[in-house]
């Protein structure tokens, strides 16, 4: 029942699921799970005793490694791509707003605490960047990381040095 309600509520996802609860438990939901994303670590205690703060504070020593991985695996992937003449890699900021809105973005990283003022027209294709705000402007990084979301792509939001190619932004592309 419980793994039937988990399978509905993580349709189509490959988010880590950290078991909360007694120990003994632990085995019996495990016996019973067929979410593919179980990690073997779990919280023991009550879990109905702690704030959800809590929960995701000793959750997230158990997922960060797994988070980590995949970050290094895409920046790979990155590197690949963009040493090679397929053109499913780039750097280039304006191309990467036009991918993402054009739903051509697979994965993308962005530098955290950066922005990149602008301003997309769908109907020329055009980006217009700014160095400081202006009325009508948005965050180009915020566009180029919701256009990819809602199209299905995977954003890594990392710290500015581990963007690939030391830029503010990096994507890789489906096609």
């Amino acid at each position: 029942m419980i793994d039937g309600a988990l399978h509905d509520f993580l349709r189509n996802k490959k988010s880590p699921l950290v078991l909360a609860g007694v120990e003994y438990l632990f085995p019996v939901y495990k016996e019973a799970n067929t979410y593919q994303h179980l990690v073997e670590e779990g919280i023991t205690g009550n879990p109905e005793i702690l704030k959800p703060e809590e929960l995701q504070q000793q959750a997230w020593p158990i997922v960060e490694p797994i988070f980590q991985q995949s970050i290094e695996r895409a920046v790979e992937q990155y590197k690949e791509l963009a040493g090679s003449d397929t053109g499913k890699a780039s750097h280039d900021l304006k191309e990467v707003i036009q991918s993402a809105y054009y739903q051509r973005v697979d994965a993308l990283f962005v530098a955290l605490g950066q922005h990149q003022w602008g301003r997309f027209d769908p109907d020329s294709m055009t980006v217009d960047l700014h160095p400081e705000p202006q009325p009508d402007d948005e965050d180009m990084l915020d566009f180029a990381a919701i256009h990819t979301l809602l199209n299905g792509g995977t954003v890594y939001a990392v710290d500015p040095e581990k963007v690939p190619d030391e830029a503010p932004v990096a994507a890789i592309y489906r096609y």
